[in-house]
This record gives structure tokens, sequence and C-alpha cells, in this order.
């Protein structure tokens, strides 16, 4: 939709498009709600998106790149008595910082390497590989594209159809024809060759030969690897800025269940529990099954872990002894030896040495609660990357009338002095948008109207391409978490994501790394060392067996739980949602982002119901523009199977409508 275009009256006006801020879009566009939900980047999921390769080295640019000096318009002409503006901000420079690019391919290639938009072996400062870049839109999902959907497990229900998919879709569509919704970007998708798609589901479906071992095999793919194929075969790649997983029985997975958004997605599972230990790359037992074959452990130690197991399940009086105490005493003292305190302290309660006993027991308990809901695993991983998610809410909110469009902002707010509330929002184009209530992403607020719990936490994060497997297996489409403790005292604990091929974030031949930690000091003196232990680039000396790192970014990225909910110097009906967390789940983002700001503004009012399928969904004739599932004032409208049928004469008028047409049917039928 042309911004000169928009309506200028909205129940909610949301700036940003991050998880947090989908969510809550989708949840108010749900129950009725007049949705305007903008954002001045052009691509969707802001500091949550995906990118491919090529796009991944525009936006390494552009935060490369010195902010340019805001230059403040003067609006004061707009305002009414009694109003006073808040200007917001444009640049959210501060919150990505300390980037550093490295690229380590093979130089075998000549032919390719000459005609490579950067030289091997260096960093982007050196090379300004953002020349070759394409615009940064992360795909989007469309069944067509998506060639993995057939391998992928989503939460159950998961109604991944392409009859209902294609119906939101065209609903989407018919809601918003001009507006930049969330299903706009499937172009991009769309331009890649056939022969491209052909060739990736032929990778994916390979075997090694029977005389031929993968291990030899993989080897010989890690001479062909060049960057020139990297930048070619780029749009193969869809690379999350933010690394988390989807625990099973966690409150996004229970989320996308309930409000039927998971129909706009496929998942995978995480097939594997890995740890760093003694120099090795181990795997972790944690289900029933992989604790009997596991091989790492004693008959004994076997008994030991499953009686542990099944003892945390509830809480005891002598757990309750160990209350503020550490978790690692606490496992000390049930005479678990050091294998399997390392197992349960790192790689099942993932936290610290000094984690209090009651915490690390909550963690382990969550654990085991999301084992065996969709694998041996507690964890589910997007296909296409985690940026697909915050697009899934955006497309259910298109689909309930919601109006999308990207580059473009919000300048400043018009506050009434008396009640202390935004009356409205001035665009980037000075129009005046009035509206109840404005939601915004925290990089748009000054810190002078921020509240923060501490000084500015940073998370450290690393982003690797290989040309291998962490721990090679029988099969190479393994997906892997992996847990590594801190190398050394007052080093991070770091989380590895290990992401094979049918993940559909890295081409064939590839594995896509992500590592992640709390920041202690830049991104590459927190996870260098991490790197060149486990993998093989030109620092590690010593490090033979590993996979090679062909290419990697560091960076640090603000740590969004250490923003304050309440108590912001902003008016009472503007919320404020917070970015990434270091957390592994995505318990901040909806719990204490999205659902806390939904139920602020409309408490009586369900929090994201369930979407009706669209066989369900019965138009009126005289009403087919109407959004899908909804009566004109967001009255809900469904067949018998998707709910109760529209009460009063209306109702009444539609099923004398339907049984005339069936009687006019079945004379036709007869004559």
């Amino acid at each position: 939709m042309a911004a000169e275009d928009l309506p200028s009256e909205f129940d909610v006006v949301i700036l940003g498009t991050g998880l947090a801020e989908s969510v809550v879009a989708a949840a108010f566009s749900r129950v009725g709600q007049k949705v305007l939900h903008i954002d001045r980047r052009s691509y969707y999921a802001a500091h949550w998106a995906s990118f491919t390769f090529n796009s991944l080295l525009t936006w390494i640019q552009q935060h490369q790149e010195e902010p340019q000096p805001e230059e403040l318009q003067d609006w004061s002409s707009l305002l009414e008595e009694g109003e006073e503006l808040i200007y917001l901000s444009n640049c959210d420079s501060a919150s990505i910082r300390n980037l550093q690019v490295f690229c380590f391919t093979s130089e075998e290639d000549e032919e390719e390497e000459a005609q490579s938009p950067d030289p091997p072996n260096t960093t982007e400062e050196d090379r300004g590989g953002a020349d070759e870049a394409q615009s940064p839109d992360p795909p989007n999902t469309t069944e067509e594209d998506r060639g993995g959907a057939d391998e992928a497990q989503s939460p159950d229900p998961p109604n991944t159809t392409e009859e209902d998919r294609g119906g939101a879709d065209e609903d989407a569509v018919k809601e918003t024809p001009e507006t930049e919704s969330a299903d706009s970007k499937d172009e991009e998708r769309k331009q890649r060759p056939e022969e491209e798609e052909e060739q990736a589901s032929q990778t994916e479906g390979e075997e090694p030969e029977a005389d031929q071992p993968a291990h030899s095999q993989s080897e010989q793919t890690r001479k062909k690897i060049s960057y020139a194929q990297l930048v070619k075969e780029g749009r193969r790649f869809n690379i999350d800025l933010v690394s988390k997983l989807l625990f099973s029985r966690g409150s996004l997975v229970d989320l996308l269940i309930k409000s039927n958004v998971s129909r706009y997605a496929e998942f995978k599972n995480v097939t594997r529990i890995l740890t760093y230990r003694n120099g090795a790359v181990e795997q972790v037992p944690c289900s029933r099954a992989d604790v009997f074959a596991s091989r790492q452990l004693s008959v004994v130690e076997k008994r030991k872990l499953m009686r542990f197991l099944t003892s945390c399940v509830e809480e005891t009086e002598e757990q309750r002894a160990y209350h503020g105490r550490p978790y690692l005493e606490f496992l000390c003292d049930q005479k678990l030896g050091d294998n399997l305190q390392h197992f349960l302290l790192h790689s099942i309660a993932m936290v610290t040495e000094d984690t209090p006993t009651e915490d690390g027991l909550a963690s382990t308990r969550h654990f085991l609660r999301c084992l065996g809901r969709y694998g041996n695993t507690p964890f589910l991983f997007p296909v296409y990357g985690l940026g697909e998610i915050p697009q899934c809410f955006c497309r259910m909110c298109a689909v309930f009338g919601g109006i999308y469009c990207l580059r473009h902002s919000v300048n400043c707010l018009l506050v009434d002095k008396e009640t202390n509330r935004c009356k409205a929002v001035i665009d980037s184009r000075g129009q005046r948008i009035s509206c109840s209530h404005f939601v915004v992403e925290d990089g748009f607020v000054g810190a002078e109207h921020k509240k923060q719990a501490t000084p500015t936490r940073f998370l450290s994060r690393a982003v690797l391409i290989t040309d291998g497997s962490i721990l090679p297996g029988d099969s190479d489409q393994q997906v892997s978490m992996v847990t590594v403790p801190p190398i050394a005292a007052g080093c991070p604990g770091v989380k590895m994501v290990e992401l094979c091929p049918s993940t559909m974030t890295c081409m064939p031949g590839t594995y896509l790394v992500h590592l992640t930690c709390q920041a202690v000091g830049s991104a590459h003196e927190d996870l260098s060392p991490v790197v060149t232990r486990m993998f093989r680039t030109p620092q590690s000396h010593d490090q033979e067996k590993g996979p090679s790192v062909l290419w990697c970014l560091y960076f640090n990225m603000a740590d969004g739980s250490g923003l304050e909910v309440e108590g912001h110097d902003l008016p009472s009906n503007v919320f404020v949602c917070s970015g990434p967390d270091g957390g592994l789940g995505h318990e901040h983002a909806i719990r204490q982002c999205a659902e806390s700001i939904f139920k602020k503004v409309l408490p009586d009012e369900e929090f994201c119901p369930p979407a009706p399928n669209p066989e369900d969904i019965i138009y009126d004739g005289d009403n087919t523009s109407s959004t899908a599932g909804e009566e004109e004032g967001g009255e809900k409208k469904e067949g018998k199977e998707g709910g109760e049928e529209k009460e009063g004469e209306e109702g009444g008028e539609k099923e004398l409508k339907q049984e005339e047409v069936l009687e006019e049917q079945s004379l036709q039928t007869e004559e």
C-alpha cells in the first residue's frame, strides 16, 4: 500500500516486526482490532530475521557504515491544542556492534576464485563484500518452494497441507492487495532456477556409495567449495541473526498450535544433543532409548542416571533441603560421578556450576517434560530458519485485516498532556495517524525514555559455514544441539546449534553453525577460542580431524532481557517490546512481552484464539471482501465444524439461504 494512501485511524499501530511485535499484531488482529504494522527496514523480523548469504553481506555493510546523524523535522504544525511531541529514533545501530568477518575457503578452484567478488582469507573491512550482495529480503515460505516439507515435522496438529496454506494466503492477498504483506517476498524465492531445486532434492536424498565411506566422500566435497560457490549458491542459505530452538512443550510451540499458525511453517526435530568434553565431542544420552544405547556409560551409570531422572519429576524434601545451594553440589551428593554430573549440569539442565539447585532442577524437569513429544530430544527447529516464525504471525495478522508497510516508520508521537496518552503518530511521510495504543520495538525508543534493569548487556554471536559435521555419523542430515562448558576460568559457556542442508538453511555439502554466549568481551574474543579448538582454521595448529571453517561472522547483539517491562518515561498507552534474549527458548518474547502487552490492553479477550481452517469458513454472497473468518465488527463467522453458528436473525437468514441453494440444486439434478 502506498504510504500516502494509509488510513488515518487505527486501534493499534505497531512499529517493528520482531517476534514479540509480530505475535502482538496477530493477537490484536485476530480479535477484531484494526492494526497497522510498519517497519523502517526493507525486511521482516528485525533482529529475528533470516538472510540469504548475499543479503547477509548487505546487512553487514549497513552495520559497518557510520550512522548518519538524524535530521529532526519540525512537526509542530500538526499539533492540536493540549498536545506535545515525543520524537522516536530512526537508528538502531547501537544494538549490533563489533562485526568481524573471515573467509577461509579453498584456493584450488582458481577459475571460480578469480570470479569471486572477494578473495579468501580477508575480513569484510578489506573486501567490501556488499557490492555483490542483493537486497536483504529474507525468503518467505511458500508451498511450491519448500522442497523439504515432507521431511519436516511440525507441532500437532501440523496442518501443513497446500490447501490450507493456499486458502490463508489468498485471504491475505484479498485483504491487502496493494499492501506489502508477509507474502510479498515470495517472488525472490520463485526466481530460483528449477534445476537448483532439483539438485537440492537429489542431494538431500543421496546416500554414499557402498564402496566409498561417508568420511572420504566429505573429504572430496571439501575440496570443491570456494567462496565464489558460496556467493553463487547464496539463495540456498537462510542465516539467522539470533540462534534459538523451540522446546516441544514451550510457550512458542503451544501458541503455534493454539492459534493454528503452525500451518504456515514446517519443523524438523533436533536429532542429537552433543557436548564438548576433554577435547572431543560426545553424544549426550538423554532419553531412555539413548541411555540404554549409550556406549559412553557403564551399566551402573545407566541405572544411576535413570534413577536420578525419575526422581527429578516431582519435588521432594531432599531437594528442598538444597534450595539456595549450587546445583553441582546437589549432583555431587547424589554420587553420580563425573560423567553424569557433566551431562546433567551442562547438557540437560544447561546451567552453570553456580546455579541454585531449585533452578537447576526446574530446568531439568522442563527438559524431561519436552522429551518424546516429537522425537528423542526436546527441541524443534523451523525449516528455512527462525526468521520464518515472525513472518508466520505477520501472515495471520494480514489474513484478519492487518495492514503492512515496510520501509516506513514513525517519527514522533502526539501526546495529550492532560491524560498522558498517545493520541496519534506522525509517520515518515508526515501523515497524522490516530491510534488508541502504540507498540514499539525498543531500538526505536531513545535511551532517555527507557528504563534499563541493568546496564545494557550483550550477547556474543558467531555464524560459521563449515564443510562437515562436528560429529560425523551414519546420516549426514543431523541437526545437533551442542553445549560447550567454559574452556577456562572467566570464559562463558557456549551454546552451539549445527544445522544440516535438509533444514534449508545451507547449501548441500556444507553445515551452518551458530554459537551464542553472554558477552564478556567482543564476540571474536569470546568465541574464537572455541572455534579454533573445535574446527579447522588457519589458527587451529593442533586440530586435524574437525570440519574446516569456510566463512565466519562474529558480532555482538544487545540482550533484550535487560529491559524493564514497565516504568518507561512514555505515555501510558505506549508499550515497548524488547529484542532477543540469551535464552535457548522463546519464553521471554512470548510471555513476558507479547502476552503481557495484550493482556494490559484487552484483559478480557483471549490471547491468539484459534484461526478457523479455510475449508470451514462460510462467506456471505454480499460480503465476499470481508476478512477470513470475521464478520464486519469482528464477530466470529465459522461453519459448524469450526465453531458455533452466528446467533440472531442474520444467522437464521444464512441458514435459509443455504437451504434454498440446496433445494435448487436438487431440483436441477432431478430435471
